[in-house]
């Protein structure tokens, strides 16, 4: 099968590095890529993948390009070209793509549809409201006491959630989404939720339209700094399984929120094949959904893809066919750890074109991964090209084993203002 995979970032280095692994995949492209996806090899024919200078936003391009290309099946990673369409756009083509259509996309496009929609349906969530009027917005801060968070409804790299803790802040904040536009037009509406305490998790689930296939827990870490401290980003680093649900709690978290999605999946004639990926909210009045994703997370994807045993290309085929029911995902025993490598200054302003060393003496490391987000080659040089750089992983029996061999690898790469989190999964730590 010939592939193209649509993105640049961490995600899609991950997703590649899985599909070459595959028997089935004899050509593979990714659009635009970076310079580590650039360096993987097919298994079945040791061939590079092949990196494509088309944006992923680039629809018409990219459609132009897997048609020449006879490309059997486009993956798409990132958010955005989902919100813009490119599953309708290929499939009324007669393209076979993986990914949700823009009805379906909507669930991360637009957090007042999908505030919406888990209130209609019955999917626990945060006590919330939606406003295009920023003083409407305040006034139902302060009702909160200031305790909320605020949320850009449109698309914003992850970044467009600000957490206040009194209305002083709740009311910067909706000024600084709303009247100073920070996230440009995904701020003409704001969702703005209580502020649950509790412990977060991220869940994913593979979907073919009826069935949603639940993953293992992973926990991100959305803060710029240790101690959850900082900006938000979108996302320092990760871990899975995460040790704060058991397999049973696992499906009982699974249901309560699947079942009835599903459900009001099928009232709304909303046909969903990709991954939703729901961040949650493990509180002392059970689980309750922060908001939803409609892609693979990144950084989860560096540690989840890594655990799964399965054919991600078989998988990836029985989404877009309807045909997940009668398929076990099968998951390693081991934990995998990702710490990401981060520019000077991000998640602000920040300088391009770092050399970064040292890549190769981490790689040969023993069941660690260096997954590219922000790369680009500069001659025979690999320098920076984004604010999230690498994300290093490793995997390991254990989480302390899979977080010392990660860390050690991140200790042999150097670039000029690296910033990374030294607290990675320290949460599912032993307190001493």
């Amino acid at each position: 099968m010939k592939i193209l995979v649509i993105g640049s970032g961490g995600r899609e280095h991950a997703l590649v590095w899985k599909l070459a692994q595959s028997a089935h995949v004899t050509q593979m492209w990714c659009a635009p890529g970076n310079a580590g996806i650039a360096d993987e090899r097919l298994a079945k024919n040791g061939a590079l993948v092949e990196c494509v200078n088309i944006a992923a936003e680039d629809l018409p391009k990219l459609l132009t390009f897997a048609q020449e290309k006879k490309v059997a099946l486009t993956v798409v990673g990132p958010d955005n070209p989902l919100a813009l369409g490119i599953a309708d756009l290929f499939q009324k083509n007669g393209q076979r793509i993986w990914g949700p259509n823009q009805k379906a996309a909507q669930f991360e496009s637009s957090k007042v549809f999908s505030q919406h929609f888990m209130e209609k349906h019955g999917i626990p969530t945060a006590r919330s409201g939606t406003f295009a009027n920023p003083n409407d917005a305040k006034r139902f801060a302060a009702s909160l006491g200031g305790r909320c968070a605020v949320k850009a409804d449109g698309l914003a790299l992850g970044k467009g959630v600000l957490l206040t803790s009194n209305v002083g802040e709740a009311e910067r904040a909706v000024d600084e989404i709303m009247v100073g536009k920070s996230f440009g037009s995904a701020g003409a509406q704001v969702v703005i939720q209580e502020l649950l305490e509790g412990m977060e998790i991220s869940l994913h689930a593979l979907c073919d339209g009826r069935t949603a296939k639940l993953f293992p827990t992973a926990q991100d870490h959305k803060r710029a700094l240790d101690g959850d401290q900082g900006l938000n980003t979108g996302g320092m680093g990760t871990y899975s399984p995460a040790p704060f649900l058991s397999d049973a709690e696992l499906e009982k978290v699974g249901k309560q929120i699947l079942e009835p999605w599903l459900r009001g999946c099928a009232e709304e004639g909303i046909d969903f094949r990709g991954i939703l990926y729901p961040g949650v909210m493990l509180t002392k009045n059970g689980p309750k959904v922060l908001e939803f994703n409609a892609r693979f997370g990144d950084p989860e994807t560096q540690v989840y893809l890594p655990r799964l045993e399965n054919d991600l290309m078989e998988l990836l085929d029985a989404s877009v066919d309807g045909k997940l029911e009668g398929i076990c995902l099968r998951w390693s025993a081991l934990t995998s750890v990702c710490v990401v490598m981060a520019s000077g200054g991000y998640p602000g302003s920040y300088a391009k074109g770092k050399p970064i060393t040292g890549l190769a003496e981490a790689a040969a490391l023993p069941q660690t991964k260096v997954f590219h987000a922000g790369t680009v080659r500069a001659g025979d040089a690999v320098v920076t090209n984004g604010g999230r750089v690498l994300g290093v992983t490793a995997w390991a029996s254990g989480l302390p084993a899979a977080r010392k061999a990660a860390y050690e690898a991140v200790e042999k790469i150097r670039f000029d203002g690296a910033q990374y989190r030294r607290d990675i999964a320290a949460k599912a730590l032993p307190k001493a």
